[in-house]
């Protein structure tokens, strides 16, 4: 696999963690990918970290989840239909770039009216249908092309990012597409709160949480991946079902903000807390980017 085709995230991804990989590496469990040989991901947002592991470690099972319906669709559609999601893709591609500026913006608003039309319904494990994999397609030509790449909708669970104007915007090829494709082949993927993984936690597990980060400010937020929001009781939540999946055996890791408030330090008082420099790559304020401290908490 020449090396622009390499399984990595298809989607831009607020609090996507590409570049915390190689931070990363010193964190792993030592016997990740012999006896610890499941792995999951309860946030899974953009997948890098997932991508990353399953690249290079033979899992026996991997399960995905997140509470974004249309985030989890397409990891379902790019598994199980990836090469209509591609056909797809071409058509719109081709026709959004013979447009000139002005027409462009049209034909994005429309694209996303009618992905608005169709809030989409939570992802089952059976074939994939034609809808689904329009609305994946869109969902994947709206991030591309939408302001900052952000993901976000509101209280109707409407997306609601306006227009970016992008001379060419960038776009995952058909390669990486068939990449993700491989890399999804015998992972479970499902739909719903982090708990949802807990019947998939053993002793041979390594499961890495990326919640909604808590704002580093009380003025300052952005957890509208979907409906609702996850605020500190949901934090209070996960740290208890971080000592739960501890006990069962598996190897557990977490990161989150460094708010530097003592939160994270009385809930994870039992753990292992180091922390690492990160920089905020998506912020509407230019000077909201720049280098930050972020937390690993693992059991291990």
């Amino acid at each position: 696999m020449s090396k622009k085709n390499y399984a990595r995230p298809f989607l831009k991804w607020a609090g996507g963690k590409r570049q915390l990989l190689n931070d990363f590496e010193e964190f792993y469990p030592e016997d990740l990918g012999n006896e610890v040989n499941v792995y999951i991901e309860p946030f899974v947002g953009g997948g890098a970290v997932f991508f990353s592991l399953t690249g290079r470690f033979g899992f026996k099972e991997c399960h995905i989840a997140d509470r974004n319906q249309d985030l989890m669709l397409a990891y379902q559609v790019i598994r199980d239909d990836v090469e209509l999601l591609i056909d797809r893709l071409h058509e719109i591609w081709e026709l959004y770039l013979s447009l000139e500026k002005e027409q462009r913006k049209e034909f994005y608003y429309r694209a996303r009216d009618d992905f608005n039309k169709n809030i989409c319904i939570i992802p089952r494990e059976e074939e994939i249908s034609p809808l689904a994999v329009e609305r994946t397609a869109l969902l994947l030509f709206l991030n591309r092309t939408c302001f900052n790449g952000l993901y976000r909708v509101n209280s109707r669970g409407e997306f609601n990012v306006p227009f970016g104007r992008y001379d060419r915007p960038s776009f995952p090829g058909d390669g990486v597409l068939r990449a993700d494709a491989g890399a999804l082949e015998h992972t479970g993927i499902h739909t719903g709160d982090f708990t949802t993984v807990r019947d998939f936690v053993g002793k041979n597990t390594f499961i890495y949480f990326d919640p909604p980060y808590r704002p580093l400010k009380r003025t300052s937020s952005f957890t509208s991946y979907s409906e609702g929001g996850f605020g500190e009781e949901d934090q209070r939540r996960l740290a208890g079902f971080f000592a739960e999946c501890s006990s069962l055996g598996a190897r557990c890791m977490l990161s989150n903000s460094d708010p530097d408030d003592g939160f994270f330090e009385e809930l994870y008082r039992d753990f292992v807390i180091r922390r690492v420099p990160a920089r905020r790559a998506i912020n509407s304020d230019k000077n909201g980017r720049g280098r930050i401290m972020e937390i690993v908490v693992t059991n291990y």
